[in-house]
C-alpha cells in the first residue's frame, strides 16, 4: 500500500527474502528520521515446504517486481540482507600498525576460519576498536569479519536486478536487526528471531554481534506440534498459536509455562548454551552478562512469549518493535504493530543509510 502521495527523493527499499515469504519496506531520510513511504509482504503458497528462494533468481524476482507495483514504492534503491545461516561471522583480534598489515593479518585469519577458499567468499571486515596486546605495549585491532559464498551473493544481486532495482548494498540479517530493534542501546543484548524454519540468535554486545547461531528450527515446527498434539489442520493450528485464548486449551490452569516448555524446548536448549558461552567469559576480570533479551520473527508472537522468557532466564525479555524509531501515520499503529515482528530485516536494511 502506498502511504504517501508525495514523491521523495532520499528514500531506500528494505528487502527481506525470508524462508516463508518476501517483505520489504520503504523508508525516507527525513533529515535522519525514517519515514514510512511504504511496505509489502507476500508469503509463499506452501509455507510447510522449505523453500530455496535464492535458487530461483526469475520467479523471485517477478515476485518483487508485483509487489513494488502493488505497494506503489517510489525508489528503485534496494539493500538486502543475507541469512545469517549462509553467512560466516567472527569477530577477530589481529596485530597491526598500518592499513597494509591489518589487510594481511584479516586475510590470514579468514584462511584459518572459514571452510572455504577464500576465492569462493565475498569478505568484508569492519574495525571496532585497538586494545594494548600486553605484549610490549602491542597494540592489536578488533575486527568483525564476514564472508558469504559468491554463488549467494551473485544470486541475490540476480533478483533484486530482476526485479528491476538498483543494489546499494548487501548486509547480514542480524546487522539489519540490530539498527531496527537496538538502534544505539550499548546494552548486551540477546535477539531471537524466530523464523519459519530456522532460528537465530545473536548476542549483540555494543551494538555489534558478538555471537551468532542459527539452528533448524521454528514457527513451522511449532505449528506442526499443535497441529498433531490437538488434531486440527496446519492452518487453525497456526491461527490458534498467536491467540492465548485458544492456546489455555493446552492449559485449563491458565498458566501457559508447560505447553511453551514443550513446543519450544529445542530454541530454550540453544538459547541456554548460548547464555552460558557468552557468560562464561570475561572482560577486565568482570564476567559478561546478557542484560535482555528481545524476540523477533513471526512466531515471537506466541502468547506470553515475553513473560515466559523473563522467567526462564531471569533476563528482562520483551518483543522487537522494528518502527520504534520510524515515523508513520497513527492510524496504522494496529496493522504495524501486528506485522512487526516479521518486518524487523527489511526495516533494518532500509535504515542503512539513514542516520
Amino acid at each position: 500500500m502506498g502511504l504517501f502521495s508525495k514523491k521523495p527523493t532520499n528514500s531506500y527499499i528494505g528487502l527481506d527474502l525470508g524462508m516463508s515469504g518476501i517483505k520489504l519496506v520503504e523508508l525516507l531520510n527525513e533529515k535522519g528520521r525514517a519515514r514510512l513511504i511504504t511496505y509489502a509482504v507476500a508469503d509463499y503458497p506452501n509455507i510447510q515446504n522449505e523453500r530455496n528462494y535464492a535458487e530461483r533468481t526469475a520467479e523471485s524476482g517477478e515476485l518483487i517486481k508485483k509487489m513494488l507495483s502493488q505497494a506503489k514504492t517510489t525508489t528503485k534503491r534496494c539493500i538486502a540482507a543475507l541469512p545469517i545461516s549462509s553467512v560466516f561471522s567472527s569477530i577477530i583480534s589481529v596485530p597491526a600498525t598500518n592499513e597494509k598489515e591489518l589487510k594481511e593479518a584479516i586475510n590470514w585469519q579468514a584462511k584459518k576460519l572459514i571452510p572455504m577458499p577464500l576465492e569462493e567468499i565475498a569478505l568484508d571486515s569492519k574495525s571496532l576498536d585497538e586494545e594494548n596486546s600486553g605484549e610490549a605495549g602491542k597494540k592489536v585491532t578488533r575486527v568483525l569479519l564476514t564472508g558469504a559464498p559468491n554463488t549467494l551473493v551473485k544470486n541475490y544481486i540476480e533478483i533484486i536486478k530482476a526485479a528491476g532495482l538498483e543494489p546499494q548494498a548487501l548486509e547480514t540479517e542480524a546487522l539489519a536487526q540490530i539498527r531496527a530493534l537496538i538502534g544505539r542501546d550499548r546494552s548486551t543484548v540477546m535477539v531471537i528471531d524466530i523464523g519459519a524454519f530456522r532460528t537465530n540468535l545473536t548476542v549483540v554486545e555494543k551494538g555489534i554481534p558478538f555471537i551468532s547461531r542459527s539452528i533448524a528450527t521454528g514457527g513451522v515446527a511449532i505449528t506442526n506440534s499443535i497441529s498433531s498434539t490437538l488434531g486440527i489442520p496446519y492452518e487453525q493450528a497456526e491461527t490458534m498459536k498467536r491467540d492465548i485464548k485458544s492456546m489455555q486449551q493446552f492449559a485449563p490452569t491458565g498458566d501457559l509455562t508447560p505447553i511453551l516448555e514443550t513446543l519450544l524446548k529445542p530454541i530454550i536448549d540453544e538459547v541456554k548454551y548460548s547464555f552460558n558461552l557468552y557468560q562464561g567469559q570475561s572482560e577486565g576480570g568482570k564476567q559478561k552478562r546478557v542484560d535482555k533479551i528481545i524476540v523477533t520473527g513471526g512466531s515471537s508472537l506466541l502468547p506470553r512469549l515475553p513473560e515466559f522468557l523473563t522467567q526462564l532466564m531471569n533476563v528482562n525479555s520483551y518483543r522487537g518493535d522494528p518502527w520504534a524509531r520510524v515515523v508513520y501515520p497513527e492510524d496504522l499503529r494496529p496493522i504495524l504493530e501486528e506485522i512487526g515482528p516479521r518486518f524487523a530485516v527489511s526495516v533494518g536494511c532500509a535504515m542503512r543509510d539513514i542516520e
